[in-house]
């Protein structure tokens, strides 16, 4: 549990540095919740993304959506994948347009995970992050937070939503 802990601990302590002024505390699960699923199918993805990108380049004029999806979901090994160009890794060199960037990012999931960020209401807190100039902060470092396949993510949303109540 100490894994566990620590992770939680680093991420709280991330909201409460750069949240804190700009949201209330309640309001602290609604933004860090999103970013630790961002964060982990960030990782998921990690290495599978280029050929993803370059299979999607390849196909998106010439099969028709419901088989691209079965296609790139086939090379990125999982259910669900991203065709945009960006990560969170590469979100945070430069901070210049992040807020187009990261857009882009979320855009480019597939659409059975875009629904779960219109879900979290994710275009609410990305406008407020920008409008508070904290949506490069908050990327930059949740790329510090590991959670690789090795990492037991059910366990640790469990543990982090537990700590929100």
């Amino acid at each position: 549990m100490t894994n566990f802990q620590s992770k939680a601990n680093f991420i709280w302590q991330v909201a409460d540095d750069i949240l804190r002024g700009s949201f209330k505390q309640h309001e602290y699960g609604d933004v860090i919740l999103p970013f630790v699923v961002l964060r982990r199918l960030d990782c998921v993805t990690e290495d599978t993304k280029d050929s993803v990108i370059e299979a999607h380049e390849k196909f998106k004029a010439t099969i028709p959506e419901e088989q691209l999806y079965s296609v790139l979901s086939s090379v990125a090994k999982l259910k669900f994948y991203n065709t945009s160009l960006y990560n969170l890794n590469r979100l945070t060199q430069g901070s210049k347009n992040i807020e187009q960037n990261f857009n882009n990012y979320i855009n480019g999931f597939s659409p059975n995970v875009y629904e779960i960020f219109e879900n979290f209401q994710i275009e609410k807190i990305v406008t407020k992050l920008v409008k508070n100039k904290l949506l490069f902060q908050l990327v930059d470092k949740f790329t510090e937070v590991e959670l690789h396949l090795s990492f037991h993510f059910d366990k640790f949303k469990n543990y982090l939503t537990k700590s929100l109540n």
